[in-house]
């Protein structure tokens, strides 16, 4: 009897340990299955999104221009398109403040060590230390706003803007506003890009008012609001009543003169009204909040490209500003019928010295 049981107490001994050998086996499996699961099933989430990688882990970084962060203009809205993108993307987001020209460089290398996935520079005065970095790190990505000198590089998106567009729909508002027949323009510096805005915003004024003439000031800088206020200061005093500036940070000073003088101001790139309320007609709204929103989406779909991006009025990438209170009925329908011609090609806004002369001669004072 005693045999017997000792027997089966053996048997049953065996039969536990192959059950808990086959337990452990299992469970040493089973992670890799699960995880073969999870990963099928996250590999379907990416194809939906056309992402690879998990949202969180995406880094963009942005570089002002000396502007700095607080400018109520470029930078400003760039960074708020980025904090849409944190918001709405689940990506980390970060910027790095230029005090100086000898900070691009600087702050790029910084972001570069960080390891941050794309690095996105703020205003043509960046371009050359795009490139330099772009060469230096080709797998790094780059954007760049308003320059296309990079667009030869497989890894710098360059986004640009018709916003000749944008400044001739102004104009238009600055022809009909005018009551002097004298209008203004500071820009922030005299390049290609830059001078677009005027060719757009002079070529609005003189097809709506043809009595009317501009005066024209190039500040030199897009962060010296005083220099800023000086020009709006001395183009009132020759009898502006509406000026428009190109200028960045350097723009606050002049839509502060038009306040403290009781003029027309009009903003540029982002919805200035906010600024002066009761002087602020409009702005020349360039949307590099949308651009830099779209270009860290496509990272985070590897669909990122290098070469040239434009952003039209075709596609809601320019236009004038929604805040219209201050404006007569009768503006603000011209401004939507000439939208309307030059989204349909009867209206050719001119872009460039040569189209701006050839109808309007050689008035501007700026390039």
């Amino acid at each position: 009897m005693k045999r017997l049981v000792s027997l089966l107490l053996a048997g049953v001994m065996a039969v536990s340990l192959v059950a808990c050998g086959t337990s452990s086996s299992s469970s040493s499996s089973e992670p890799a299955q699960t995880g073969g699961t999870e990963l099928e099933e996250h590999g379907s989430s990416e194809q939906e999104t056309g992402s690879e990688v998990d949202p969180s882990s995406v880094k963009v970084g942005m570089i002002t221009d000396t502007g700095g962060i607080h400018d109520n203009s470029f930078n400003q809205s760039s960074w708020a398109g980025l904090q849409r993108a944190e918001e709405e993307l689940g990506i980390t987001v970060s910027y790095l403040e230029s005090k100086t020209d000898a900070d691009y460089s600087t702050n790029i290398e910084a972001f570069v060590d960080e390891g941050y996935d794309l690095i996105i520079c703020v205003g043509f005065m960046l371009a050359n230390a795009t490139r330099e970095a772009a060469e230096t790190y080709p797998d790094q990505k780059f954007a760049i706003l308003d320059d296309s000198s990079c667009s030869d590089l497989d890894n710098v998106a360059c986004l640009m803007f018709e916003q000749a567009q944008a400044s001739y729909l102004v104009g238009v508002v600055a022809g009909m506003m005018t009551e002097s027949n004298t209008c203004g323009f500071v820009i922030g510096n005299n390049t290609e890009v830059m001078n677009q805005f005027g060719y757009g915003y002079i070529a609005g004024i003189l097809d709506t008012n043809e009595e009317a003439k501009v005066l024209q000031y190039n500040a030199n800088a897009f962060g010296d609001t005083a220099v800023g206020k000086t020009a709006a200061v001395d183009m009132i005093t020759k009898g502006a009543d509406v000026i428009f500036h190109a200028a960045g940070g350097t723009g606050s000073g002049v839509i502060e003169a038009c306040k403290e003088n009781n003029i027309w101001a009009i903003g540029v790139d982002s919805d200035q009204s906010y600024l002066a309320p009761e002087n602020v007609i409009t702005s020349a709204m360039k949307r590099v909040d949308n651009a830099s929103y779209q270009v860290s989406q496509s990272v985070l779909n590897g669909t990122f490209e290098g070469g040239i991006q434009v952003f039209s009025l075709e596609d809601g990438g320019v236009d004038i500003a929604p805040t219209d209170t201050l404006l007569p009925d009768e503006v603000k329908t011209a401004v939507q019928e000439v939208k309307e011609k030059i989204l349909s090609g009867e209206i050719v806004v001119p872009e460039d010295k040569e189209s701006f002369e050839a109808k309007y001669g050689d008035i501007y004072e700026l390039d």
